[in-house]
């Protein structure tokens, strides 16, 4: 399998069978964050205990790219403590930024360094930063 393909596997799966899309109960921290340019509008909710993110799910409608990054954004933060997920934070922007290309450095992002190559596609940028934008937002 090509690395354009696998890149499709992983979007599709995480759009199509978000883990982590689903209302919380009671959930410490809820944060809405919009896309303007194309409307995604998804919601993020976090239980955050200890300084660790314990449980992390989202609502809304997007797009498969912001779906399916949002997923795997939680997949990595939930169970790190706050300044580790503000520092994977940091390095999914880079790595969009093209600040970031050491495919090793990128290894602690798992399947979010799929969308390395978004950058190539401005319009899809917004839609693959949202849940790791509005997570920013709510951790500061």
């Amino acid at each position: 399998m090509d690395l354009k393909n696998l890149y499709r596997e992983i979007v599709n799966d995480h759009n199509l069978h978000p883990a982590h899309k689903y209302e919380m109960e009671n959930p410490d921290i809820v944060l809405r964050g919009v896309n303007p340019t194309c409307g995604d509008d998804i919601t993020l909710m976090l239980k955050i205990m200890d300084d660790t993110v314990t449980e992390g799910s989202f609502t809304g409608s997007s797009c498969a790219i912001s779906t399916a990054s949002a997923d795997m954004m939680l997949d990595n933060v939930i169970g790190l403590k706050t300044d580790q997920a503000r520092n994977l934070i940091r390095k999914f922007f880079g790595m969009i930024d093209g600040d970031i290309t050491d495919d090793r450095e990128l290894e602690a992002l798992n399947d979010a360094a799929c969308l390395k190559d978004i950058a190539r596609m401005p319009a899809r940028v917004k839609c693959a930063l949202l849940g790791w934008s509005t997570l920013k937002d709510i951790l500061g």
